[in-house]
């Protein structure tokens, strides 16, 4: 049904990215990849220590170079970082695989990041407003996807893997028929 092209889950954090592509991937006879666990190894830190040592810049470069490699591959399902949106230059490399926005309210993704300690991002006085603002600096963004999935505080990895894939066949293009020739006006 997709033809080796590349599945990328793009929404804010703590939406489901790499729950759901694990269970996505085998679904679809893909790999997985989760970004986020590229960047770290490339740089033999974790994100949080990208952030605090070299700052955001640092990290979103890596991101960039880490997207560019991997989208050079075929048949996988990879879950992005919630900015990759941001910088231009990541949807070149978007735009040639399927691109799947996971979206949930704030308050579903505020109550599974509560005690995330990880996230640099989060880490602010108001981790609601921060949330509320990255999504509003992000929504148009993320509205360029090629299908988008609403989640309910209710449903599962499962039930959204599931989501995905009934929903890839009305995006994708039916194939182009070959013109037929005719010959002497028959």
């Amino acid at each position: 049904m997709l033809k080796g092209i590349n599945v990328y889950l793009i929404g804010m954090m703590g939406v489901g990215k790499t729950s759901v592509g694990r269970i996505l991937a085998p679904k679809l006879g893909y790999g997985f990849f989760d970004t986020d666990v590229l960047i770290e190894q490339v740089a033999h830190q974790s994100i949080k220590e990208i952030f605090a040592k070299s700052g955001e810049d640092a990290f979103r470069q890596l991101e960039t170079q880490v997207l560019a490699e991997i989208s050079a591959y075929y048949n996988l399902t990879i879950a992005t970082g919630g900015g990759i949106v941001q910088q231009q230059k990541n949807w070149s490399y978007l735009h040639h695989g399927l691109v799947v926005w996971l979206d949930a309210p704030v308050e579903l993704l505020l109550a599974r990041l509560q005690d995330d300690t990880s996230r640099p991002l989060l880490q602010k006085p108001d981790p609601a407003a921060q949330l509320q603002k990255l999504l509003s600096q992000r929504q148009r963004l993320y509205a360029q996807a090629d299908i988008k999935i609403t989640q309910e505080a209710d449903e599962t990895p499962e039930q959204i893997a599931t989501r995905v894939i009934q929903a890839i066949p009305q995006v994708l293009k039916p194939p182009v028929a070959e013109p037929v020739a005719v010959e002497n006006g028959h």
